[in-house]
């Protein structure tokens, strides 16, 4: 199990980035580790960029991750991650979703999506693990349950037990809503780093 890490997970309203951060927060207190946690809301009710922070270790002072620090950003839409990079360490790692929301003035004309974000990173020597995890939670029953994929991804290079988050599912989910997200979640346990490397970015 990492010792500890600054996480960032970006994304936009509705797509369960605060969601999957707290239960990675509830997971990793109780394991005994300090965590902060920080929240950043856009207009999240009309599709904007949201925003969340969390850092962990044995001792955390601050909950704000400054730039060039984070670990790892989680993207559950693809031109977040590129919005965000700056606040990546040089060794850092980039988790994103192919799934594409394209904005308000995107679609009027007024500005223009990245359409390559995910390949420009690549270019640039970071490192990126990419997948359609909309897709495969819509295979597995709920699109939304894709927040619980790329979970299950930042969960496994953390080495964090994958049976502490199903705990937690159990525990905090709507019974209605825990079948799928289990599923989501092991989905991204058993995700093969390999694949993505065919997947247009």
């Amino acid at each position: 199990m990492r010792k500890e890490a600054n996480i960032l997970f970006v994304g936009v309203g509705g797509q369960g980035t605060i969601s999957a951060s707290n239960l990675l927060s509830a997971a990793l207190i109780e394991l005994g580790y300090d965590v902060k946690m920080s929240e950043v809301h856009g207009m999240a009710q009309r599709g904007g960029s949201v925003s969340t922070q969390v850092r962990y270790g044995e001792k955390v002072y601050s909950p704000l991750i400054e730039k060039g620090t984070a670990d790892y950003i989680m993207s559950f839409e693809k031109s977040e991650s590129l919005r965000w990079i700056g606040f990546l360490k040089e060794e850092g790692k980039v988790i994103s979703s192919l799934h594409e929301i394209r904005p308000y003035l995107v679609n009027v004309g007024k500005e223009v999506y990245p359409e390559n974000s995910l390949s420009e990173l690549k270019e640039k020597g970071i490192d990126v693990i990419s997948l359609d995890a909309q897709e495969k939670a819509i295979a597995l029953g709920n699109g939304k349950a894709a927040n619980m994929i790329l979970l299950g991804i930042l969960a496994k290079e953390l080495g964090l037990s994958q049976e502490l988050l199903e705990r937690l599912i159990k525990q905090y989910f709507k019974p209605q809503l825990q079948e799928v997200n289990l599923k989501a979640l092991n989905e991204g346990y058993l995700y093969d780093e390999t694949h993505s490397a065919s997947l247009t970015l």
